[in-house]
């Protein structure tokens, strides 16, 4: 069974400079260290991450990363600004041999594609929050409108 985690990346502060380099808090790094320590690793080893190319969301998963494994990682820009379709074509284009995938965003589109594949009431994922969700579907293509179901979600 296909397994989908979203992750949006910890507590990140205010910059002066562009908002695609703001780095993560003193605080959001804790969270993220306390969130690492939390999962069990059998449950959570990922064939493939997609992490935004934003510095808060890669310092997330590297993070995350001393916790978890991940065999195979893509950072790209897409998902920084990405809406729900963007989130949802690139999820459906995955290798079929990915059982796990993880991907590391923002709000407020990691929150509508929780929701939407979950066919739950929005849910505001907060800073460091992970769900994990088991897909009903077969296939990486068919993603879509409730073919998940929302197992857990730490922080």
């Amino acid at each position: 069974m296909k397994q989908l985690l979203l992750l949006r990346h910890g507590e990140a502060g205010f910059s002066a400079g562009l908002d695609l380099d703001r780095k993560l808090t003193l605080k959001g790094k804790e969270k993220l260290i306390r969130l690492g320590e939390s999962l069990p690793k059998s449950e959570f080893s990922v064939d493939l991450m997609y992490c935004s190319s934003a510095s808060r969301t890669q310092e997330t998963a590297a993070i995350i990363k001393k916790y978890i494994s991940v065999k195979e990682e893509v950072i790209t820009r897409i998902i920084y600004n990405a809406d729900l379709n963007t989130l949802l074509e690139l999820i459906e284009n995955t290798d079929e041999l990915v059982e796990t995938c993880l991907l590391v965003g923002h709000n407020p589109t990691i929150s509508l594609l929780l929701s939407h594949i979950s066919n739950s009431n929005y849910i505001g994922m907060q800073p460091g929050m992970l769900a994990r969700i088991e897909l009903e579907v077969p296939h990486w293509r068919m993603i879509g409108h409730g073919t998940g179901i929302l197992r857990e979600i730490l922080q």
